[in-house]
């Protein structure tokens, strides 16, 4: 079920669509540009503004071309800063010297291995999980991914993830869009079991290793 802090986003934002629309129906691009902000680490509702986005192409306010090309753009644009802040503040930050630093550095070695091992998928997965997507680009950056390899396996995320709950939006309104929200939220699940799996074996492994 869609928790309660994604219907107050999706409310907040229809309610903004609504002044939106009440001035300008060319402002209302400005709803899945939204998807940058988020792309980047910032919380924001930008699976929600896209789908409204397309609602309000459907009703003839605005192109559904140009909403999921900016979309997509958004998408894109903001995931690769996300990822190169990553990459160059993220890991010197969490490798600092201070508080629970032993514990900070196991963290960023298991990431490394994490996305060594199975980075293309958790970025193109990233892209349909809601609480996920807006760190996976920092994770990324922080964990050492080849930007090429990034750019290709998230331009892919971007440009299906956005494709998909554009005509979803469109052509079927944004009821259809919680319910692959939902099997967002599954993924998410499953994604967290193979990471904690992943984790324990190269504990396992590690161990092994030193008791030889």
């Amino acid at each position: 079920m869609v928790g309660l802090g994604a219907i107050a986003a999706r409310t907040a934002v229809m309610l903004g669509y609504g002044a939106i629309v009440g001035v300008s129906g060319h402002l209302g691009y400005f709803l899945p540009a939204i998807i940058g902000l988020e792309s980047m680490g910032i919380p924001s509702p930008g699976e929600t503004a896209l789908v409204l986005a397309a609602v309000l192409a459907s009703q003839g306010h605005l192109e559904i071309w140009l909403v999921i090309v900016i979309g997509v753009c958004s998408a894109i644009l903001g995931d690769n800063i996300g990822f190169l802040l990553g990459r160059h503040f993220g890991r010197d930050a969490l490798a600092a010297p201070g508080p629970f630093h032993q514990r900070r550095v196991a963290v960023i070695a298991a990431g490394d291995r994490f996305f060594d091992r199975h980075g293309p998928k958790a970025v193109f997965l990233a892209r349909w999980i809601a609480f996920v997507r807006f760190a996976a680009a920092w994770l990324a950056g922080i964990n050492g991914m080849r930007f090429r390899t990034f750019f290709v396996w998230n331009a892919l995320g971007g440009i299906s993830w956005g494709v998909t709950y554009g005509l979803v939006g469109y052509f079927v309104g944004s009821a259809a869009a919680d319910v692959i929200t939902r099997f967002g939220a599954y993924a998410a699940g499953a994604l967290a079991v193979l990471i904690v799996f992943g984790y324990g074996y190269l504990k396992l492994r590690e161990r092994r290793h030193f008791e030889q």
